[in-house]
Protein backbone atom coordinates (compact mmCIF):
# COMPACT_ATOMS: atom_id res chain seq x y z
CA UNK A 1 0.00 0.00 0.00
CA UNK A 2 1.25 3.19 -1.08
CA UNK A 3 2.04 5.46 2.17
CA UNK A 4 1.99 9.25 2.62
CA UNK A 5 5.87 9.12 3.21
CA UNK A 6 5.77 7.33 -0.20
CA UNK A 7 4.34 10.65 -1.76
CA UNK A 8 6.31 12.86 0.38
CA UNK A 9 9.74 12.07 -0.71
CA UNK A 10 8.30 11.07 -4.53
CA UNK A 11 7.61 15.10 -4.46
CA UNK A 12 10.82 15.77 -2.54
CA UNK A 13 12.90 14.16 -5.22
CA UNK A 14 11.49 15.50 -8.42
CA UNK A 15 9.37 18.76 -7.49
CA UNK A 16 11.03 20.75 -9.30
CA UNK A 17 10.51 18.96 -12.73
CA UNK A 18 6.83 18.84 -11.46
CA UNK A 19 6.56 22.47 -10.92
CA UNK A 20 8.24 23.11 -14.41
CA UNK A 21 5.33 20.71 -16.23
CA UNK A 22 2.84 22.61 -13.82
CA UNK A 23 3.79 26.18 -15.09
CA UNK A 24 3.22 24.60 -18.49
CA UNK A 25 0.25 22.92 -17.97
CA UNK A 26 -1.11 26.43 -16.52
CA UNK A 27 0.42 28.43 -19.36
CA UNK A 28 -1.65 26.35 -21.93
CA UNK A 29 -4.71 26.47 -19.78
CA UNK A 30 -4.69 30.11 -19.40
CA UNK A 31 -4.44 30.55 -23.28
CA UNK A 32 -6.50 28.24 -24.79
CA UNK A 33 -9.26 28.73 -21.86
CA UNK A 34 -9.02 32.97 -23.28
CA UNK A 35 -8.50 31.90 -26.60
CA UNK A 36 -11.60 29.48 -26.42
CA UNK A 37 -14.14 32.26 -24.96
CA UNK A 38 -12.43 34.81 -27.66
CA UNK A 39 -13.60 32.20 -30.27
CA UNK A 40 -16.76 30.88 -28.53
CA UNK A 41 -18.21 34.68 -28.21
CA UNK A 42 -17.58 35.71 -32.09
CA UNK A 43 -18.56 32.91 -33.67
CA UNK A 44 -21.73 32.13 -31.41
CA UNK A 45 -22.94 35.70 -32.08
CA UNK A 46 -22.31 35.10 -35.50
CA UNK A 47 -24.67 31.70 -35.34
CA UNK A 48 -26.95 33.64 -33.25
CA UNK A 49 -27.54 36.64 -35.45
CA UNK A 50 -27.52 34.22 -38.79
CA UNK A 51 -24.21 36.88 -40.22
CA UNK A 52 -24.35 35.18 -43.82
CA UNK A 53 -21.28 33.13 -44.13
CA UNK A 54 -20.14 33.85 -41.19
CA UNK A 55 -22.77 31.37 -39.79
CA UNK A 56 -22.24 28.80 -41.84
CA UNK A 57 -18.56 28.80 -41.86
CA UNK A 58 -18.50 28.73 -38.07
CA UNK A 59 -21.34 25.43 -38.29
CA UNK A 60 -19.15 23.66 -40.35
CA UNK A 61 -16.21 24.14 -37.87
CA UNK A 62 -18.29 23.10 -34.77
CA UNK A 63 -19.63 19.87 -36.75
CA UNK A 64 -15.57 19.04 -38.16
CA UNK A 65 -14.19 19.73 -34.55
CA UNK A 66 -16.72 18.27 -32.47
CA UNK A 67 -17.04 15.09 -34.27
CA UNK A 68 -13.37 14.09 -34.63
CA UNK A 69 -11.18 13.09 -31.31
CA UNK A 70 -8.95 15.78 -30.22
CA UNK A 71 -5.95 13.48 -30.55
CA UNK A 72 -6.86 13.71 -34.07
CA UNK A 73 -6.85 17.39 -34.16
CA UNK A 74 -3.74 17.33 -31.81
CA UNK A 75 -1.58 15.48 -34.66
CA UNK A 76 -3.36 17.32 -37.51
CA UNK A 77 -1.92 20.59 -36.06
CA UNK A 78 1.62 19.48 -35.10
CA UNK A 79 2.57 16.95 -37.55
CA UNK A 80 0.37 17.63 -40.59
CA UNK A 81 0.49 21.33 -41.18
CA UNK A 82 4.27 21.15 -41.53
CA UNK A 83 3.39 18.86 -44.68
CA UNK A 84 1.92 22.64 -46.14
CA UNK A 85 4.81 24.80 -44.71
CA UNK A 86 3.17 25.55 -41.62
CA UNK A 87 5.49 24.52 -38.42
CA UNK A 88 4.97 25.45 -35.06
CA UNK A 89 6.51 24.65 -31.90
CA UNK A 90 5.14 22.18 -29.48
CA UNK A 91 3.93 24.99 -26.70
CA UNK A 92 2.11 26.83 -29.58
CA UNK A 93 0.65 23.19 -31.36
CA UNK A 94 -0.43 22.87 -27.99
CA UNK A 95 -2.45 26.13 -26.64
CA UNK A 96 -4.00 26.31 -30.81
CA UNK A 97 -5.23 22.33 -30.60
CA UNK A 98 -6.76 22.81 -27.00
CA UNK A 99 -8.00 26.64 -28.46
CA UNK A 100 -9.61 25.43 -31.85
CA UNK A 101 -11.43 21.99 -29.52
CA UNK A 102 -12.66 24.51 -26.62
CA UNK A 103 -13.59 27.10 -29.09
CA UNK A 104 -16.18 24.85 -31.20
CA UNK A 105 -17.79 23.94 -28.07
CA UNK A 106 -17.72 27.28 -26.84
CA UNK A 107 -19.54 28.67 -30.08
CA UNK A 108 -22.62 26.50 -29.56
CA UNK A 109 -22.29 27.50 -25.75
CA UNK A 110 -22.28 30.97 -26.33
CA UNK A 111 -24.82 30.36 -29.29
CA UNK A 112 -27.54 29.11 -27.05
CA UNK A 113 -27.12 31.60 -24.35
CA UNK A 114 -27.76 34.34 -26.87
CA UNK A 115 -30.78 32.98 -28.68
CA UNK A 116 -31.90 32.72 -25.20
CA UNK A 117 -32.33 36.15 -24.52
CA UNK A 118 -35.97 37.09 -24.79
CA UNK A 119 -37.03 39.33 -28.05
CA UNK A 120 -38.34 41.60 -26.30
CA UNK A 121 -35.10 42.74 -24.74
CA UNK A 122 -33.48 43.27 -27.80
CA UNK A 123 -36.70 45.37 -29.55
CA UNK A 124 -36.35 47.55 -26.44
CA UNK A 125 -32.80 48.16 -27.12
CA UNK A 126 -33.85 49.17 -30.21
CA UNK A 127 -36.40 51.38 -29.14
CA UNK A 128 -34.33 53.53 -27.34
CA UNK A 129 -32.04 54.04 -30.00
CA UNK A 130 -29.41 51.90 -29.82
CA UNK A 131 -28.07 50.35 -32.89
CA UNK A 132 -27.84 46.35 -33.54
CA UNK A 133 -24.27 46.19 -32.86
CA UNK A 134 -24.71 48.39 -29.27
CA UNK A 135 -27.85 46.46 -28.66
CA UNK A 136 -26.01 43.53 -28.59
CA UNK A 137 -23.20 45.02 -26.08
CA UNK A 138 -25.70 46.06 -23.84
CA UNK A 139 -28.53 43.75 -23.65
CA UNK A 140 -27.46 40.78 -25.25
CA UNK A 141 -24.50 40.21 -24.24
CA UNK A 142 -24.32 40.55 -20.84
CA UNK A 143 -27.33 38.50 -20.46
CA UNK A 144 -26.54 35.54 -22.53
CA UNK A 145 -23.15 35.66 -21.50
CA UNK A 146 -25.15 34.76 -17.94
CA UNK A 147 -26.89 32.03 -19.67
CA UNK A 148 -24.16 30.75 -21.33
CA UNK A 149 -21.48 30.32 -18.40
CA UNK A 150 -22.81 26.88 -16.92
CA UNK A 151 -22.28 25.27 -20.42
CA UNK A 152 -18.69 27.28 -20.69
CA UNK A 153 -17.31 26.01 -17.01
CA UNK A 154 -17.51 22.44 -18.05
CA UNK A 155 -16.16 23.12 -21.24
CA UNK A 156 -13.02 25.36 -19.48
CA UNK A 157 -12.75 22.68 -17.29
CA UNK A 158 -12.72 20.17 -20.36
CA UNK A 159 -10.10 22.43 -21.77
CA UNK A 160 -7.28 22.16 -18.52
CA UNK A 161 -7.66 18.56 -18.94
CA UNK A 162 -6.86 18.29 -22.41
CA UNK A 163 -3.92 19.71 -21.80
CA UNK A 164 -2.65 15.60 -20.45
CA UNK A 165 -3.03 15.04 -23.67
CA UNK A 166 -0.13 17.34 -25.37
CA UNK A 167 2.36 14.03 -24.43
CA UNK A 168 1.66 12.83 -27.77
CA UNK A 169 3.71 15.38 -28.79
CA UNK A 170 6.12 15.67 -26.30
CA UNK A 171 5.54 18.77 -24.89
CA UNK A 172 6.69 18.96 -21.25
CA UNK A 173 3.41 19.75 -19.40
CA UNK A 174 2.45 17.95 -16.28
CA UNK A 175 1.45 14.59 -17.27
CA UNK A 176 4.37 14.24 -19.62
CA UNK A 177 6.98 15.51 -16.95
CA UNK A 178 5.51 12.40 -14.46
CA UNK A 179 5.05 9.53 -17.37
CA UNK A 180 8.96 10.77 -18.04
CA UNK A 181 9.71 10.54 -14.20
CA UNK A 182 8.16 7.29 -13.78
CA UNK A 183 10.19 5.74 -16.88
CA UNK A 184 13.44 6.80 -14.73
CA UNK A 185 13.21 6.42 -11.75
CA UNK A 186 10.70 3.38 -12.00
CA UNK A 187 8.48 4.59 -9.38
CA UNK A 188 5.20 4.40 -11.55
CA UNK A 189 2.55 4.77 -8.81
CA UNK A 190 3.65 7.73 -7.25
CA UNK A 191 4.16 9.47 -10.00
CA UNK A 192 0.48 8.88 -11.23
CA UNK A 193 -0.72 9.14 -7.87
CA UNK A 194 0.66 12.91 -8.06
CA UNK A 195 -0.34 13.11 -11.18
CA UNK A 196 -4.03 12.36 -10.21
CA UNK A 197 -4.25 14.77 -7.08
CA UNK A 198 -2.80 17.86 -8.61
CA UNK A 199 -5.08 17.64 -11.61
CA UNK A 200 -7.73 17.30 -9.08
CA UNK A 201 -6.71 19.86 -7.04
CA UNK A 202 -6.16 22.06 -10.14
CA UNK A 203 -9.64 21.37 -11.67
CA UNK A 204 -11.77 21.37 -8.08
CA UNK A 205 -10.13 24.88 -7.61
CA UNK A 206 -11.19 26.22 -10.99
CA UNK A 207 -14.41 24.67 -11.01
CA UNK A 208 -14.99 26.55 -7.61
CA UNK A 209 -13.92 29.16 -8.57
CA UNK A 210 -16.06 29.70 -11.57
CA UNK A 211 -18.52 28.82 -9.27
CA UNK A 212 -18.11 31.25 -7.54
CA UNK A 213 -18.24 33.61 -10.21
CA UNK A 214 -21.74 32.24 -12.04
CA UNK A 215 -23.30 32.87 -8.50
CA UNK A 216 -22.13 36.41 -8.51
CA UNK A 217 -23.11 36.83 -12.15
CA UNK A 218 -26.60 34.88 -12.06
CA UNK A 219 -29.90 36.99 -13.49
CA UNK A 220 -31.96 38.31 -10.13
CA UNK A 221 -34.84 36.00 -10.98
CA UNK A 222 -32.47 32.86 -10.94
CA UNK A 223 -30.92 33.68 -7.40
Amino acid sequence: MLAVYDLGAFVSENWRELLDGFENTIKVSAIAVVGASLVGLVLGAARAHRIPVVSQLAAVYVEVIRNTPILVQIFMVYFALPQIGIRLDAFTAAWVAVTIWGGAFNTENFRAGFEAVPQRYREAGLALGFSPFTTFLNVTLPIGGRISLPSSINTYISVVKNTSLMYVIGYPELTTTAINIANLTLETLEALTVLGIVYLTLVWSLSAAIRLLEARLALPESR
